[in-house]
């Protein structure tokens, strides 16, 4: 399997359950080894990093969007978002700062409301912010959409695709919808373990 993804680009994968996204994801997160190959994210070789230094790298180079958020909920919305610069020793100001600064530019509340008492839309508007605190130069998502309903997918799967175009980061959209996935620059089917492109934008 040879995939490439330009940045400021996205390409969205479709295909069969069982037919090997998650495990397509888990491998270019440095979660599942491949048995052969390479996965260079960022200008890093992650299948040559080991524990320390492969998480190091997934925390600064990777950012991921999961289908139900895997948020704290009883965490605000910037205490979420935060999260990732102050695991990586970023400073409680600056973490805060900045996790306010997006959360007002992706249109959510940033209150001390609990992120567990956000509509949908506004739960997964807070997990992009999450991924995209850390100006990662990857962004995965794995069925980002999948639990919301019409309008909240609409405007979510829009933030996705704009955010990867503004910030020149390379966009992986994992879905089953496929107007989530005609908005990407590339589309992919994933078959068992065999991906073939299915066009472009």
């Amino acid at each position: 399997m040879d995939l490439t993804i330009t940045p400021g680009e996205s390409m969205a994968v479709t295909g069969p359950s069982g037919s090997g996204k998650s495990t397509l994801l888990m491998c270019l997160l440095g979660l599942v080894r491949p048995q052969a190959g390479t996965i260079v994210a960022g200008g890093l070789e992650l299948t040559a990093l080991r524990s320390a230094r492969l998480a190091q790298a997934r925390r600064r180079t990777i950012g991921m969007v999961f289908q139900f958020g895997e948020l704290l909920p009883e965490l605000s919305p910037v205490e979420n978002v935060a999260l990732p610069v102050l695991l990586d020793g970023g400073s409680h100001q600056d973490a805060y700062r900045r996790a306010a600064e997006l959360l007002h530019d992706l249109g959510v509340p940033s209150g001390s409301t609990p992120t567990g008492q956000l509509s949908g839309g506004e739960r997964q508007r807070t997990a992009v912010a999450r991924a995209l605190i850390t100006d990662p130069q990857v962004l995965l998502a794995d069925e980002p959409t999948g639990a919301l309903d019409p309008e909240a997918k609409n405007a979510v799967a829009e933030l996705l695709y704009a955010s990867a175009r503004e910030r020149g980061c390379s966009l992986l959209v994992v879905t089953h919808d496929p107007a989530v996935a005609e908005r990407a620059d590339h589309r992919h089917e994933l078959r068992a373990g065999l991906l073939a492109p299915m066009g472009a934008r």
